[in-house]
């Protein structure tokens, strides 16, 4: 498990990462900048269940994203096949038990936050730490308009006030515009830059 101090304020960026790509790397460095973070995890995942197809071998997956993201303040980590944790909820509660004196952060990009409210016990995820949401392609609108963002309207943090955020209690969220970086996943995958197989 990542090693973390008292006091550290840590953002978890999760995904499948099938793969990675600069567009993560993107929004992690705005992220780092934007919400006042000591450190970033990201939280590569065994697999969506939200995705019908199996994502690519978790080692393959992990070895592409320390290849992309090269940080020192980033660490790349198979975090919920350690845990044994399969949705998000489940994920923070254990590390909130893990890591007690630890201050987290849920990032994710706002097209994640436009579907929020289909992810499993997505209200608990909502009330169990803050939120960093940071602007993808298209996804601006959406993200804001979404159920999610209209039930937690009166725990928005304005942009300006981003570096606040880990120091919010949840529920609290915070949508910030970043410069756009538009490299996709899906769009690598269908190029067939990438493949399923090991190796």
């Amino acid at each position: 498990m990542p090693y973390a101090t008292p006091g550290q304020v840590i953002g978890l960026l999760g995904g499948s990462f099938d793969p990675a790509h600069a567009g993560h790397a993107h929004i992690t460095r705005e992220a780092l900048k934007r919400f006042g973070l000591d450190r970033v995890w990201w939280l590569v995942s065994p697999g969506n269940p939200l995705k019908d197809r199996g994502p690519a071998p978790m080692a393959k997956r992990i070895a592409r994203a320390r290849a992309v993201m090269q940080h020192p303040r980033v660490e790349v980590t198979g975090i919920e096949a350690q845990l044994g944790t399969r949705y998000t909820a489940q994920t923070l509660k254990a590390l909130q038990m893990l890591y007690p004196h630890v201050r987290f952060v849920w990032l994710m990009g706002a097209d994640n936050m436009a579907q929020l409210h289909l992810w499993q016990d997505w209200r608990q995820i909502m009330e169990s730490v803050p939120i960093g949401v940071l602007a993808r392609p298209g996804q601006r609108i959406s993200a804001r308009m979404s159920r999610a963002a209209a039930l937690y309207a009166p725990y928005r943090i304005p942009g300006r006030f981003g570096h606040l955020l880990a120091q919010a209690e949840a529920p609290a969220w915070c949508f910030v515009n970043v410069p756009m970086n538009d490299a996709s996943s899906t769009a690598i995958r269908a190029r067939g830059d990438w493949s399923t197989e090991p190796g």
